[in-house]
């Protein structure tokens, strides 16, 4: 049975995952429905320009900036012809980061010789999962409106949570309290609007960076809460900063900019003593210490 381009096309077209072709020079010839979807850009504002020219400015879980430099899966494949499989960060077209797990292959001609590289990505975070968990906060009205994920009153309830299990069963866990820098000065210089997306892409990137069972929410105003379990400090320490990397590398697309934003972060230990109010004071001190400290940095006890 012989199907025609357009067979292909509507196939590819329909996959879920993310599918994009480059040429040589690395400019996006295809562009799929599932990228759409995964990134909010839409194929004509993409097809025709380079992977380059920092539409998805892939970033490494260390912050390191892939599409400029030869780190790049796609680059190192078009070079030597070789598969690649990798976890990395997208830049979604809302601002935040997007977790994707990353399959290149070559496209040769009919002598063997590479000619471009496809590219299919899917979204590495547990979607469905995510979509109950955020039906089920509405209903318990545990759900931040403004930046959906979860509010003060779910952060708490998770804060008494696993000090209970804390208790029972001594599996430790660390408290990250992260404080939006200058956000005021955001406000005050584009407005609330730009402040509120912000906001949202900050938590985004937030509740993406983490793993399924740690979690996040919106402690107030700019701040954010994240309990992250089965931690020693060193560990506590590295989910901080990949934190803080990731939302550096985040940005909104302004006018005539990319309005970046950064975070500064307290982290700390449950001890057996520690009330929840006393986990959290002392994570919010060691935040204002990294403020002190020249802000956009990660301050662990």
């Amino acid at each position: 049975m012989h199907y025609d381009e357009g067979f292909y096309k509507q196939l590819l077209d329909n996959l879920y995952d993310g599918v994009y072709f480059l040429d040589r020079e690395r400019s996006i010839t295809y562009w799929n429905h599932g990228a759409e979807r995964l990134t909010g850009y839409r194929p004509e504002e993409v097809v025709g320009c380079y992977c380059r020219e920092n539409i998805l400015e892939h970033v490494d879980e260390r912050g390191n900036r892939l599409c400029d430099s030869d780190l790049c899966p796609a680059v190192r494949t078009l070079k030597d012809g070789l598969e690649r499989e990798e976890m990395l960060y997208l830049h979604h077209k809302n601002g935040h980061r997007v977790p994707v797990q990353v399959k290149v292959s070559p496209i040769r001609d009919a002598r063997g010789n590479v000619i471009g590289a496809v590219e299919i990505f899917g979204d590495a975070t547990s979607h469905l999962d995510s979509l109950h968990t955020i039906e089920e906060l509405k209903k318990l009205a545990l759900l931040d409106p403004l930046t959906g994920i979860g509010n003060r009153r779910y952060g708490e309830m998770n804060l008494r949570f696993r000090k209970g299990e804390m208790e029972r069963y001594g599996w430790s866990f660390g408290v990250l309290y992260i404080d939006l820098d200058d956000f005021k000065l955001i406000n005050d210089s584009h407005g609330h609007e730009v402040g509120d997306e912000v906001l949202r892409m900050t938590a985004a990137t937030l509740r993406r960076s983490l793993r399924s069972f740690d979690t996040v929410s919106r402690w107030g105003g700019e701040e954010f809460l994240a309990l992250v379990v089965n931690v020693t400090r060193e560990n506590l320490l590295r989910v901080g900063e990949k934190l803080r990397l990731l939302v550096e590398q985040s940005g909104l697309h302004m006018k005539d900019h990319l309005l970046k934003v950064t975070i500064t972060v307290g982290g700390t230990l449950a001890g057996k003593v520690d009330s929840p109010e006393d986990l959290v004071s002392r994570a919010d001190s060691l935040m204002y210490e990294g403020k002190e400290r020249g802000k956009n940095c990660v301050v662990v006890s």
